[in-house]
C-alpha cells in the first residue's frame, strides 16, 4: 500500500508550503541518484520524496489528496532516475492489471465523466476492442480512427536541461520518450500511435525540482557558501555545472553576501550559470578569533549601513 505523503516527507499534515518544501529538499539532497551512485534503494526514496512533493507543493493537489487520500490526475507518467533514463511507468498499465481497476484509474485520471470524449472506452488502452477520443478522417477517405490519451510526465531537472530520454509503460509495452533539451515546464510532447501500438499520446512536462540548480528561463543558478575570510580576502571555489563537471571559479576579494558570478553559456541552451555568494558567519568561536575579529573591525572600520534608505 502507498506511504502517506506526509510520512514520506516527515511533516506533519498541518506543515506549512515552507516545512514541506524544506522537508523535500533535504531527502532530495540525501537520496538523488547524482548523490548515491545509483543505489536503488536510495532511488526508490528519491522517487518517492518527489512524488509526494509534487502533490503537497500543489494547494489544489494536496486539497484533493487530504480529502480523498489520492489525486485524480495523479498517475501520469512518473520519470526519475540516473543519466536521464528512469524506469518510471504509467501506473496501472502493465501486465496483469484487473481491467475493472484499470477502467477506474482511467476515470480518476481523466476525471468522473468517463474519460475525455463520448463514446470513450478504456478497454483500448488493455489490448481489449474499444475506443478512445478518435481523431477523424482526411480527403474523402476514413482513415483508421486514432485513440488520444493526455496526461503529465514528470522529467528529472538535467534530462529537461540536457536533454535525453524517459522509459514509460503504457498498454503493457515500454517506450521511450525523447525529451529535446531545454524543454520548459508546461510544454507538450506526443508519442503517436505508431510508437505505443494503440494510442496517441499527449504527455505535459512536469519538471522534477532539483536539490540545489534553480531556473529561470536559459539561465539557472546554485547558491555558493564562502567564508568571512575567504569573502574577505578572496578564494578559489570549486562549483557545479549542469553537465556534471566541476569548475574552479575565483571569488574577488571584498565580495559582498548576495553577489552574483556569471558562467557565461553554462546554463540551458546557451544561457549562463549564475552563482550567488552567500558569507556564512562561523558559529561556537573561540575566545582568541573573536579578539582578533574585534582588532580587524578596529583596524579596518566599516560603516555598512551608512546608505541605507532609512538613515
Amino acid at each position: 500500500m502507498p506511504r502517506d505523503f506526509y510520512d514520506t516527507l516527515g511533516v506533519s499534515r498541518s506543515a506549512t508550503p515552507d516545512e514541506i518544501k524544506k522537508a523535500y529538499r533535504k531527502l532530495a539532497g540525501q537520496f538523488h541518484p547524482d548523490r548515491t551512485g545509483g543505489d536503488k534503494a536510495a532511488e526508490v526514496k528519491f522517487k518517492e520524496a518527489t512524488a509526494a512533493y509534487e502533490v503537497l507543493s500543489d494547494a489544489d493537489k494536496k486539497a484533493q489528496y487530504d480529502q480523498f487520500g489520492h489525486v485524480g490526475s495523479g498517475g501520469g507518467f512518473p520519470g526519475a532516475g540516473r543519466g536521464g533514463f528512469p524506469g518510471g511507468g504509467f501506473a496501472g498499465a502493465g501486465a496483469g492489471v484487473d481491467p475493472a481497476a484499470a477502467e477506474e484509474m482511467f476515470r480518476n485520471l481523466f476525471g468522473g465523466g468517463g474519460g475525455p470524449g463520448p463514446g470513450f472506452d478504456m478497454g483500448g488502452v488493455f489490448g481489449g476492442g474499444g475506443k478512445q477520443k478518435r481523431r477523424g478522417a482526411t480527403g474523402g477517405r476514413r482513415s483508421a480512427p486514432t485513440e488520444e490519451i493526455e496526461s503529465d510526465i514528470t522529467v528529472p531537472f538535467l534530462t529537461a536541461a540536457n536533454g535525453g530520454a524517459i522509459d514509460i509503460a503504457v498498454g503493457g509495452r515500454t517506450i521511450q520518450v525523447r525529451i529535446p533539451a531545454g524543454i520548459e515546464e508546461g510544454k507538450k510532447l506526443r508519442v503517436p500511435a505508431s510508437a505505443t501500438g494503440s494510442t496517441d499520446l499527449h504527455l505535459k512536462v512536469r519538471i522534477e525540482p532539483h536539490p540545489y540548480f534553480t531556473r529561470d528561463g536559459s539561465d539557472v543558478s546554485v547558491e555558493v557558501p564562502i567564508s568571512i575570510p575567504e569573502a574577505v580576502l578572496g578564494c578559489k571555489v570549486d562549483v557545479p555545472t549542469l553537465t556534471g563537471d566541476t569548475l574552479t571559479v575565483k571569488v574577488p576579494a571584498g565580495t559582498s553576501s548576495g553577489a552574483r558570478i556569471r558562467l557565461k553559456g553554462k546554463g540551458i541552451a546557451g544561457g549562463n550559470q549564475i552563482l550567488v555568494v552567500k558569507i556564512v558567519a562561523p558559529t561556537g568561536v573561540d575566545e582568541k578569533p573573536l579578539e582578533l575579529m574585534a582588532e580587524f573591525a578596529t583596524l579596518a572600520p566599516q560603516d555598512v549601513r551608512a546608505d541605507v534608505p532609512w538613515r
